[in-house]
Order: structure tokens, then sequence, then C-alpha cells
């Protein structure tokens, strides 16, 4: 009996860049930001996907509303300055981001939005045209998981085009 190989058909090894050729018409992807080093991977893998199609980057980053539980018949209390804070740290870091990580290889925009992350993120991409979501999920597992949810996860159930979840793993294409 002949032995069967197991080796995997090799791939041409020159492919054209150019968005002519391509069947996949991407010219826009939206990077969530919370500046943890997962999502700065999500960036580090849609850097390459934007070369590659020619499209452009949108880096979003979503500031929650700081709302403390009511208390003595007050009801509930916002910070709007904490928020106006946040906003603008947020809007210094993702130009930091931009400056240093896409440094001028494709077209980039800083998006900042209030309210709850899956939402504002799903709502942005629908409201921008947003062709790919490429989004990093944070590992949390047991209760973590059951007390937070996961945003990545939300953010795959309602986006309004397909999502890219990135996650450390052993087998990562995007080398930094």
């Amino acid at each position: 009996m002949a032995k069967k190989s197991t080796r995997r058909p090799s791939r041409p090894r020159s492919r054209s860049r150019s968005r002519k050729t391509s069947i996949i018409d991407l010219n826009r992807i939206l990077v969530p930001i919370d500046f943890s080093d997962h999502s700065k991977r999500a960036l580090k893998y849609a850097i390459p996907f934007a070369e590659q199609f020619v499209a452009s980057i949108d880096l979003i980053y979503v500031v929650e509303p700081t709302i403390y539980p009511a208390d003595f018949s007050f009801g509930q209390v916002g910070f709007p300055h904490v928020e106006d804070e946040l906003r603008k740290r947020g809007a210094e870091e993702l130009d930091e981001l931009i400056e240093k990580e896409i440094a001028g290889r494709v077209p980039a925009t800083k998006v900042i939005r209030t309210g709850k992350p899956f939402y504002e993120i799903d709502q942005y991409a629908e409201e921008a045209g947003i062709d790919l979501i490429i989004i990093s999920t944070h590992g949390h597992t047991g209760m973590e998981h059951i007390l937070f949810g996961s945003t990545a996860e939300k953010v795959v159930r309602h986006a309004p085009c397909p999502v890219l979840v990135v996650r450390a793993g052993a087998r990562e294409f995007v080398k930094e």
C-alpha cells in the first residue's frame, strides 16, 4: 500500500498585490483599542491586512460612562468630567499609536465614542461602512467570563461585517 504524503500543496510564490486581481473588496478595517497588549496585537494584524488590500484603518476607543449606583435617594450619579478626561487621554494615546505603530504605512483615523463597547463598535462599523473588524479577545475564562462577558463575542454576534478575532496563540502568522 502506498504511503500518503502529509505535505501541503505549495502555494505560488508570487502574488499580485493589486486590488484589481483580488476577489475581496476590503477598503476599511476597524480595530477596537483599549490600550491593552491584547488590543495592540489586533492592530499588528490589521496593518499588514490594510497594506495588502490598500485599505485604511479606523481605530476606535470606547469610553464607558462612569455611573455610580444610587445612594440616599439621589438616584444614579454620573461623573462627566471623568469621561472627558478619559476621552482626552484616549485621543492622545490613539495619536501616539497611529504615529508609532502605523507610522504612515496606511491611512488611519481615530474614533472616540462613549457607551457600551460592543454596541458602539458595531454601531460605528455600520455607520462608517466598515468592511472588516479585527478585534482581540482577552481570554477571560470561568467566573470572570460569566460576570463580564466578552466584548469580542458580542461584537461577533452583532457586527454588520466579518470579524477576525485575534487571540494569543502558538500559531500566529503576524510576527512582531
